[in-house]
């Protein structure tokens, strides 16, 4: 039997159906809002996975080409490994329901999203979050919680839920969040310098929308939910903690001290209490206890020292920013370079400019081919946190983290027109303990003035972080790594001095309330300009000068009729002026050419023979042309390349002509005067020319006198 839900998020649509297809899956959900459509499966394992030290959870988002009525591109007509939009939606997937599993629970589960009709205007990435937290919700997994999402845009002073495509390229403010009738439990946002209040009533906003949604899958639940599967979360054995915590547990208190030992000290120590503790037993079984008994002690000394003795692992104040310094062009042959270390967190950020060609063509499902001309890699390599490791492409995590960076310098990138630069950030992650996305950012930003990009502002970004029990919390700036992995929330905030333009948060726990993100969002920006205020002793603005390994890139402007002579027939003229001049030619269809060049001497020669190709015959203006045809009538002369005007045989000498020819000859270069221009025509005088050189030497020979 199928079950349908509609839900009115404040105007903007969606409806969850269940029953109809996918029937074999633990939960099967179809959502739908105009007319994108997303079918989202959620199943699990029958058995715990053996040996499972973490949650087995895979989330795969998938766009298939036909949603839209399209092919794949390339030679193979199937679709291949997953786009970064495919990577990052799974991750927006992923993010907010992983920490609402139940503790302990390892059987292996996955979720499925598959977008089988894509609407140009609805972004399908919202309806999978929502579908997600639907099927879970009714199928038998052990998942307890309701979960919600929508994106949020902030239009003209209005938040709108779900906008269009069309819609989010004009908002201020453009926010996923997801959450459940409890509290909010992920946040993505990008955003064109918008102000922390702006942001808090946006989550706001958010949250009341998603508390819509969950009623709407608590119908469907009612409807058509299975029974859950009975979980019973493991229960460690207390003697064996008991006698860990015994044993090890000043000496473990002593080992987090990252402020007595460093961060590679104080994790040898901790591995020594660690082997310590597993020690005090022989039984394996009671081994693998231990283990788990010490890892939860050491959450337990963290939690404590934070709460209640309000100490952080490296003795910093809880608003306190770790020391920071940083250096610019340090590598002699890239366009832009900077260092950017806080901590034990360092960024080698480089930026290349680049042409037209450079740009990364991106072929979406849901709209026509495109490209885009700033883009930003990050690298995390295994050396920076001390270990060994494959040196594979970039992974999900990877490319989370350089959309994140990117997202956040993006608003303050010049436009295409005041600077006609592809633009390539690379962030090459040197050491890491807290936090290395926003260091991209700060050193990103640098790299950029290293350049001598005119961004419209610096970029710094911080991570906050809290620890939260009942009514005690903590808000932490600039968190490391156990402040991260032991704390309830990792909050990413950049933005410049004036405002937010980027944000990623992802809570553990569903009870964190706005008043503490309000609070959460001050801290930040309290840090985020005590970050911009130290960049700025390295470099205040970007530097006037290109690098001299940077491309030159010079633009003029020709009338669009002009446009296909600059081109020729087969591109004729202008591959021959890219051979003379050896310089790229880029043509807009307003008209605007951009030339690439590695020198002066060529660009100005290409830019002279551009201009002479698209130049307009002016009425009483005199050129200097070239007789390039000789009829009975008259001469044809070329003033331009490509354009010829008619001087006839009666305006070719004062006096009376009988043949042309006479006169003239192929090759001859002849000042003559535009004496007309009748529609295409061009009439010109030679006669003209010489009767006002005849006068000007009559009026200087009577001056003689």
């Amino acid at each position: 039997m199928t079950h349908t839900v509609e839900i009115d998020l404040f105007g903007s649509k969606v409806s969850l159906e269940t029953g109809k297809i996918a029937k074999q899956a633990g939960g099967s959900v179809v959502v739908r809002s105009g007319e994108s459509v997303v079918l989202v499966t959620a199943t699990t394992a029958e058995k715990p996975k053996p040996g499972a030290s973490f949650f087995p959870l895979t989330v795969d988002y998938r766009e298939y080409t036909y949603a839209a009525g399209k092919f794949p591109g390339g030679f193979i007509k199937r679709e291949g490994r997953p786009s970064e939009k495919e990577v990052l939606t799974s991750r927006l997937i992923d993010r907010p329901i992983r920490p609402l599993f139940p503790e302990g629970y390892s059987h292996e589960t996955q979720v499925i999203a598959l977008v089988l009709s894509a609407d140009p205007q609805n972004d399908p990435a919202p309806l999978a979050i929502v579908g997600a937290g639907a099927a879970l919700a009714i199928s038998d997994v052990p998942f307890h919680h309701v979960l919600g999402g929508v994106r949020i845009g902030f239009i003209d002073g209005t938040f709108r839920a779900n906008p269009s495509y069309d819609q989010t390229k004009d908002a201020k403010l453009s926010i996923i969040v997801a959450g459940t009738e409890q509290g909010i439990v992920m946040v993505e946002a990008g955003a064109n310098q918008a102000s922390e209040a702006e942001v808090v009533k946006a989550i706001e906003f958010g949250h009341e929308c998603c508390k819509k949604i969950a009623e709407g899958i608590r119908e469907l639940v009612k409807l058509a939910g299975k029974p859950k599967r009975p979980f019973t979360p493991p229960v460690g054995n207390e003697a064996v903690a008991a006698k860990v915590s015994d044993a090890v547990r000043a000496e473990l208190s002593d080992a987090l001290n990252t402020q007595k030992y460093g961060k590679i000290e104080s994790y040898s120590r901790v591995d020594q209490a660690k082997q310590k503790a597993i020690a005090l037993f022989t039984d394996e079984a009671e081994q693998v206890e231990a283990a788990k008994a010490f890892e939860a002690l050491r959450e337990r000394i963290f939690r404590d020292e934070m709460l209640k003795d309000k100490r952080r692992p490296d003795g910093r104040a809880f608003p306190q920013i770790r020391p920071i310094w940083s250096e610019i062009s340090v590598l002699p042959r890239t366009h832009g370079s900077a260092i950017f270390t806080r901590g034990e967190t360092q960024a080698l950020v480089t930026t290349t400019l680049g042409t037209k060609d450079d740009e990364q063509r991106i072929e979406l499902f849901d709209a026509a081919e495109t490209s885009k001309r700033f883009m930003l890699h990050y690298n995390f390599p295994p050396f920076s946190v001390g270990e060994v490791g494959f040196m594979r492409g970039p992974g999900r995590r990877e490319i989370g983290h350089g959309a994140l960076a990117e997202r956040a310098l993006s608003p303050v990138i010049p436009d295409e027109k005041s600077f006609p630069y592809t633009l390539r950030i690379v962030s090459d992650i040197l050491e890491s303990n807290g936090s290395s996305s926003m260091a991209s950012v700060c050193g990103g930003t640098l790299s950029l003035m290293d350049a001598g990009v005119p961004i419209l502002a610096p970029v710094a970004g911080i991570a906050m972080g809290l620890v939260l029990e009942g009514d005690s919390y903590a808000v932490l700036t600039d968190i490391a790594g156990a402040e991260d992995h032991y704390g309830d929330m990792d909050f990413k905030v950049a933005g410049t001095k004036d405002g937010i333009t980027a944000l990623q948060m992802d809570i553990k726990v569903p009870n964190v309330t706005t008043k503490i993100m309000a609070e959460a969002l001050e801290q930040a920006r309290h840090g985020r300009l005590h970050i911009l205020e130290t960049m700025n002793s390295t470099i205040t603005t970007p530097r006037e000068q290109l690098s001299q390994y940077a491309p030159r890139i010079y633009t003029t402007r020709i009338p669009t009729d002009k446009i296909r002579e600059l081109i020729g027939p087969g591109g004729k003229i202008i591959k021959g002026i890219i051979d003379q001049t050896g310089v790229k030619i880029d043509v807009s269809d307003d008209g605007t050419v951009n030339i690439y060049a590695s020198d002066g001497v060529s660009a100005n020669r290409a830019l002279q023979m551009v201009s002479d190709i698209a130049a307009v015959a002016e009425v009483g203006k005199t050129y200097l042309g070239k007789v390039v045809r000789i009829a009975d009538f008259g001469a044809f002369v070329e003033l331009f390349p490509g354009t010829d005007g008619l001087l006839h045989i009666s305006e070719i000498s004062e006096s009376r002509i009988k043949n042309v020819r006479d006169e003239l000859k192929e090759g001859d270069q002849i000042l003559v005067k535009v004496l007309a221009l009748e529609g295409n025509k061009i009439k010109l005088s030679r006669k003209a020319i010489l009767k006002e050189q005849r006068e000007k030497l009559k009026t200087g020979a009577d001056k003689s006198e």
